[in-house]
């Protein structure tokens, strides 16, 4: 398991997005090493990684998204269905992998990549306007989500510097069966799901909890 390229991005400006400033979903695979940390809390923080631009802070970027992950595997399983060419970092991911089972990584499973980086995996990535307008695929919203390979986000434990080729390794996965593809498919499209995302403890997302418990609250009433 290891990474086949770190990728950060710049704002460019794009009419699918309400942030005056644009988006940064645009990312390109970086030489050398690239430092990550902790960015700090949602709205305030943006991305983890260096040099990398999360534009819109009301919904991306935070510590509880640091960190975008995507499989080389399925992108190459995107590319043999789009008919087009996709590059590492299309999908605004800054971690490629190859050999990672990202959507079937548990949450709060944790990855120690490099030497000292530890990663703890929160949540999937929802896709949005924007994401479909940098694409540039009719209906893609829908069809992202009906594939059900939406990639991860990791908040940083313990910061370090990255680079290609670094291995990826699970270190830790928690006790229960709360993959990235469940918690997916629970906030999108099979929302009686929710509160079995409640078994993650203390790694759950903070805004995936409070869906899962104003879910039971409801059934309950």
């Amino acid at each position: 398991m290891k990474l086949l390229s770190v990728n950060v991005g710049r704002p460019t400006p794009s009419e699918h997005t309400d942030s005056p400033a644009g988006t940064g979903i645009d990312k390109q695979p970086v030489d050398g090493p690239v430092a990550v940390a902790a960015p700090g809390p949602k709205g305030v923080g943006a991305s983890g990684l260096a040099g990398d631009a999360v534009v819109d802070t009301r919904h991306h970027g935070g510590d509880d998204q640091a960190v975008y992950a995507y499989a080389r595997e399925d992108l190459d399983a995107w590319q043999r269905e789009l008919g087009r060419e996709l590059g590492n970092g299309v999908f605004g991911e800054n971690l490629t992998t190859a050999g990672v089972e990202v959507n079937s990584a548990l949450v709060g499973e944790r990855w120690r990549i490099g030497d000292r980086l530890l990663l703890e995996v929160t949540s999937p990535r929802i896709p949005c306007r924007t994401f479909q307008g940098w694409l540039g695929e009719h209906g893609w919203i829908k069809r992202f989500t009906a594939a059900g390979a939406p990639g991860a986000y990791l908040r940083v434990l313990e910061p370090g510097e990255i680079r290609s080729g670094d291995t990826v390794e699970v270190v830790h996965r928690p006790d229960h069966d709360v993959t990235v593809a469940l918690m997916f498919r629970a906030l999108t499209t099979q929302r009686e799901l929710l509160p079995r995302l409640l078994a993650v403890g203390d790694a759950l997302h903070p805004e995936a909890r409070a869906k899962a418990v104003k879910y039971v609250a409801q059934a309950a009433s």
